[in-house]
């Protein structure tokens, strides 16, 4: 007789990457599972992350749109509004997404257990369910994609009233008139960009010489540039601060060279860490890497060979759509199935106000590899469908080799920067020459006429090189 407890594959956390994981399993007919300690499928990505933060982002993007819009009207949001207003859709939209993921593993036949998860042995789970009951589950292929949780501040006391982490930024009721942002990542740029975009004084201390020091440095001015004419302030190169709650109305921070900035809220993003807090990761044989995460080979098996990982657990990029892709092609290397070449580019895209993407390498990186390249911009002001949004911010830029034929990298900034991407990511899967924007039809008026641009101004500079 089977073992009801026992499954083929068992999947810890249901974000993008165990949720994939779990129906490549489900659909070459293995029995599966998965454990999910939130109180709905889907992960931290749609209940803490993703979900939240981009719909208030969606409501800040509209008000950015009116105003660029409607330049003779003064639009400001009133003292003291309620973040919800701007979010109204969140419970709709987190209820649509959970009931999806829900109904797509049951669909599939894969059962669910609510509870926290821990090892036992390599192939045996303890879960402990909210009720407090425990149940035991084994299964010859575990799949860890639990996640990632805020990286914890060290001195810097998160009371998630007044100083705030990722998580609990959103939860805040009413729009703050200030709000001091530490770190320069992409979280700390996404959420000082959107409440700038709000009308709230936002001052971002970054302890490194300029935010998102991946991506295009370029880009990164114009991000800079667009988030002071917002009214925000931009420190950089700040090594330390001390910071506490004045016990009043204020959050005050300190910095090294004496400075004092005093805001009504604060948001530590130091990144996030994987989350593994309680896994008992020891008991099936793991261990941690120096940089906290589980160590993987490249097909997401980690030091016990029947035990992968996939998503945030294992560190960069930790991108919901890249864990999708891990959790797929870990389960079919565990299931000896064939999981198809490994993607060439990962598409990356940064939800600040104005947004972000990049696909292939940057100058800088085209310049350090070749000696030099020729790069190719359009300004959105240049093409027709700019001129009729008002974008003032954006630009499409291409880089390409010495000779200024083929295409190593793409890189773009303003409105609809993450969709518009993904033509410069088909353009370098396959190895296409700069000229293939110029000689073929974009609709009129769209932003993606601006290949077109970037591409015949490579063309200028490299006949005049």
């Amino acid at each position: 007789m089977n073992d009801p407890t026992h499954y083929d594959v068992l999947v810890i956390g249901s974000g993008p990457a165990g949720q994939k994981a779990a129906i490549q399993a489900a659909k070459v007919g293995k029995r599966v599972a998965v454990i999910e300690r939130e109180r709905g499928l889907g992960g931290a990505c749609v209940h803490h992350g993703t979900i939240p933060s981009k719909t208030l982002r969606e409501g800040a993007l509209q008000l950015d749109r009116f105003k660029r819009s409607a330049s003779m009207v003064d639009v400001t949001l009133r003292g003291g509004f309620e973040i919800p207003s701007l979010m109204n859709q969140i419970d709709q939209v987190v209820g649509a997404h959970v009931t999806y993921v829900t109904d797509q593993l049951k669909r599939n036949g894969v059962e669910c257990y609510h509870g926290r998860a821990g090892f036992l042995s390599d192939k045996s789970v303890e879960v402990l369910a909210p009720d407090r009951s425990v149940k035991t589950l084994s299964a010859d292929i575990v799949i860890i994609a639990t996640g990632s949780k805020p990286r914890a501040p060290g001195t810097i006391s998160v009371d998630h009233e007044h100083i705030l982490d990722s998580d609990s930024i959103v939860s805040m009721v009413y729009l703050p008139r200030s709000l001091t942002v530490l770190g320069g990542g992409v979280i700390a740029c996404e959420y000082a960009s959107i409440f700038a975009s709000l009308g709230v004084d936002v001052t971002v201390i970054d302890r490194a010489g300029r935010p998102l020091q991946f991506m295009d440095q370029e880009l990164i001015e114009r991000f800079v540039r667009s988030f002071v004419q917002k009214g925000g302030l931009y420190l950089s190169s700040q090594p330390s601060a001390t910071v506490k709650w004045d016990g009043v109305s204020k959050v005050v921070t300190t910095l090294a060279d004496g400075r004092i900035v005093e805001t009504d809220k604060m948001l530590v993003a130091f990144g996030r860490t994987p989350n593994l807090e309680g896994l008992r990761i020891d008991a099936a044989g793991l261990s941690l890497s120096e940089r906290g995460t589980l160590p993987v080979d490249e097909h997401y098996r980690t030091t016990v060979p029947h035990i992968y990982a996939v998503g945030d657990v294992i560190g960069p990029p930790a991108l919901a759509a890249s864990s999708m892709e891990q959790g797929r092609r870990a389960v079919r290397h565990a299931l000896d199935l064939d999981p198809g070449p490994a993607p060439e580019l990962t598409p990356i895209g940064v939800y600040t106000i104005p947004e972000m993407a990049s696909v292939g390498i940057t100058e800088e990186e085209a310049i350090a590899r070749n000696g030099s390249a020729i790069v190719g911009r359009a300004l959105f002001t240049e093409v027709a469908r700019g001129h009729i949004s008002g974008m003032h911010d954006g630009m499409l830029k291409l880089v390409a080799d010495p000779n200024g034929h083929k295409l190593l990298g793409a890189h773009i900034i303003g409105d609809g920067a993450t969709e518009l991407i993904h033509v410069g990511q088909m353009g370098l899967l396959n190895n296409c020459d700069a000229e293939i924007f110029v000689e073929n039809i974009f609709n009129f008026p769209t932003l993606a006429e601006s290949y077109r641009v970037a591409a015949l101004d490579i063309v200028k500079r490299r006949r005049a090189h």
